[in-house]
């Protein structure tokens, strides 16, 4: 993967479902998390969330590039290696069959479709031909249970006509009616979910026609007790990667309500022209003020090729857009770079800081904090060799105050940073001991040009290196042939 392309590659974003049901002042404590949080990404119901992970260009069976997903399971020790499963569309009872240029596994979700007290795991494969459609994507459903995951169903498959965006899924309760739904760039799936018939009903979800989803994430913006959709777009007609504005750059919302997702409305600055949009999202209260807040990962700086319009772009940014009671509100925006003050490091150009946002709170003081990847991060010498680094929410939203970042050059970390290893190219907090704090996860998806995972274990309020390990084809079991392991965890 040449440093200019990761841009793309590394997009993932988290979404956050925060339950509440009225509004509240500024700085309110958060209602308690909603059955629906407390169940993501448990596939086994063992109370403690486990790690699926994405390895989109694994060759299965022989057939390159097909795609496969990894899970390994969590315990009160934290990640049990020893407790994994390879899933593939060659998997007994996963629909599908393993292709070559599937891509199975490009976008993941996680959450309890169909209300049994599992969490599922909702499954992209955009390269799936369909018939004689060639790339038509597919989404499917794998289900979890007692012994984690097992059997799925395919929920959305795509026509000539109307093709499937296999590489946005995000789940929320969008109309209210306390069942997860699923929506994409261009579809919208109701809740509840069946083993058999799939969801319950769905319709085309016009974020923009002309225009080309780059992410989405969901959470209740405005606080309403209703899930909301924020999606990250460009224009379809100019798909030059190398500009960080490449036509018309955007955000748009789409608010919940109890007839569903609204129409998309744009998102503004305060003097009414568009606000730039990004490449990776996530959704998150970092003030705790009972509003989510939009995190913007722009990784994208033009490389040195372009002339940026905004200089804070050079080496990549994150953008805060702070919810309100009207949605998300422009006037509140927070911009933090490799410059911004007790942030490490400094920017550059290709850093790709911003890219694979993930939100979660890493020491349970009700703030959200923010992992993200530099995975184009020169270290020294070693070009592109990456790192990752996390930024804590508090009062005053989210800051360089107490943040921190690791390499596979930080001690105790396993590996050495080497040439295009795209360390962080995609990153995820999750809990994954129970402890209700968040461990830190990494991928590197040049990693001996195979792909590999990060953990970090967070004994106190703070992920750290001691204790870090890492696993890749060997421990899996997987075939090395540039699998891209690492590319993506669930949002």
């Amino acid at each position: 993967m040449s440093k200019r392309r990761v841009g793309r590659a590394v997009a993932v974003a988290v979404a956050v479902v925060a339950a509440v049901t009225t509004p509240v002042v500024a700085h309110a404590a958060p209602a308690a998390p909603s059955v629906a949080d407390r169940l993501r990404d448990d596939f086994n119901g063992d109370g403690y969330q486990d790690l699926a992970v994405a390895a989109p260009r694994g060759t299965v069976d022989g057939k390159a590039r097909a795609g496969y997903v990894a899970v390994v399971y969590g315990s009160a020790k934290g990640l049990d290696l020893a407790h994994k499963q390879i899933v593939s569309q060659n998997t007994p009872g996963i629909p599908g069959v393993a292709e070559t240029d599937d891509d199975y596994g490009s976008d993941l979700s996680a959450g309890d479709l169909d209300g049994d007290g599992y969490a599922d795991l909702v499954v992209g494969s955009p390269g799936e031909d369909v018939g004689e459609v060639l790339s038509a994507g597919t989404l499917a459903v794998l289900w979890g249970g007692k012994q984690g995951l097992s059997g799925g169903t395919a929920v959305a498959t795509g026509t000539e006509e109307d093709r499937v965006d296999a590489e946005t899924p995000a789940l929320g309760d969008f109309n209210g009616d306390g069942r997860l739904d699923l929506a994409t760039g261009n579809r919208l799936l109701y809740g509840p979910f069946d083993r058999t018939a799939g969801a319950a009903k769905s319709r085309n979800l016009a974020i923009e026609p002309a225009y080309f989803t780059d992410d989405v994430a969901a959470g209740d913006v405005d606080h309403d007790g209703i899930t909301d959709l924020v999606a990250l777009i460009h224009d379809r007609s100019d798909d030059d990667m190398h500009d960080p504005d490449y036509k018309h750059r955007r955000a748009v919302f789409l608010r919940g309500t109890p007839e569903g997702l609204s129409a998309p409305a744009p998102v503004n600055d305060p003097d009414g022209t568009r606000m730039r949009g990004g490449e990776s999202l996530g959704v998150g209260d970092v003030d705790k003020d009972g509003y989510a807040d939009l995190v913007i990962g722009r990784p994208n700086d033009g490389y040195g090729e372009v002339d940026l319009d905004d200089p804070l772009l050079k080496g990549g940014q994150i953008a805060v857009v702070h919810g309100s009671a009207d949605g998300p509100d422009t006037s509140r925006t927070a911009i933090i770079t490799q410059d911004s003050p007790g942030v490490p490091g400094s920017s550059e150009w290709a850093d790709t800081f911003g890219g694979g946002i993930s939100v979660g709170d890493v020491n349970a003081d009700g703030y959200a904090d923010v992992s993200t990847g530099s995975a184009s991060e020169d270290l020294g010498e070693v070009y592109a060799a990456g790192q990752v680094t996390v930024l804590r929410g508090g009062r005053s939203g989210l800051t360089g105050d107490g943040s921190y970042s690791m390499s596979q050059n930080t001690g105790n970390v396993p590996g050495e940073a080497e040439r295009n290893d795209f360390f962080g190219a995609d990153t995820k907090l999750l809990d994954v001991n129970g402890d209700g704090r968040a461990e830190l996860f990494a991928g590197a998806t040049g990693e001996n040009r195979d792909g590999g995972v990060w953990a970090f274990p967070n004994p106190v309020n703070t992920p750290t290196a001691t204790g870090s390990v890492s696993f890749g084809a060997g421990t899996l079991g997987t075939v090395k042939n540039g699998s891209s392991l690492g590319a993506g965890f669930t949002r």
